[in-house]
This record gives C-alpha cells, structure tokens and sequence, in this order.
C-alpha cells in the first residue's frame, strides 16, 4: 500500500498553467503505476492521464490531450500533472491514484477501478 497526497492546485484564469503534485509514501513509488482522475461539481469521477511504473507510456483523456502533460520522478516518489492552455470545464478535484506493477500495468490504466489508492484530492478552479 502507498500513500499519496496531492498539491498544487488552487485558483487560475482560463489559459494559466499549474502543476499538480502527487507525493508518495509508504511503498517504492517504482512498483505502481500512476494515473490522475477528476470529478466536477454534480459530475462522475473521469479519468485525465495516466502512466506506467517507469513514465516511458501514457495516456490521455480525449479533453486534455495536447493540454496536459503526465509525468514522474521515481527517486523522488513523486508524479505531476502539467495544465496548460487551462479551460473553465477543467475545474474539478483532481486525484492521484496507483496501482501495483502487474502484467495489467504493462500499459497506462484509465479505468478507476485498476487503481487501488488514491490521495484526498486537490482543488483546481478555472475562472472564465
């Protein structure tokens, strides 16, 4: 088991950047995959990025891609979510999650449910 926390979100203008913050403890941050998620206000949690163990495959929502970027640095247990060219319709928490390094981690997981723990949350708010 790993724990995550998140940070770095906060509140933006549409077209600002922020760079959210997965921190690890608890476990080697190399043996899980990553993936991000978010859930608006009245809205389902949706899948944003995701990556393997090692950062060289990822993956993206159709709504972020060429937006966001996903990435991680394993000596430092910690994985980000670059926002770009930010849109009102990305506010939402934004959650890291991991999943343990199995034959099912061999490609970026964008289904929830793969995921076995997730941090508390970050809020992000694009104003208009």
């Amino acid at each position: 088991q790993v724990q995550l926390a998140e940070s770095g979100g906060g509140l933006v203008q549409a077209g600002a950047s922020l760079r959210l913050s997965c921190a690890a403890s608890g476990s080697p941050f190399s043996s899980y995959a990553l993936g991000w998620f978010r859930q608006a206000p009245g809205k389902e949690r949706e899948f944003v990025a995701a990556t393997t163990w090692s950062g060289s495959s990822t993956a993206y929502s159709d709504s972020v891609q060429g937006r966001f970027t996903i990435s991680r640095d394993n000596l430092k247990n910690t994985g980000y979510l670059q926002m770009n060219s930010l849109k009102p319709e990305d506010t939402a928490i934004y959650y890291c999650a991991a999943a343990p390094v199995s034959d099912s981690t061999a490609q970026p997981l964008d289904i929830a449910e793969e995921y076995e723990d997730w941090g508390k949350g970050t809020l992000v708010t694009v104003a208009s």
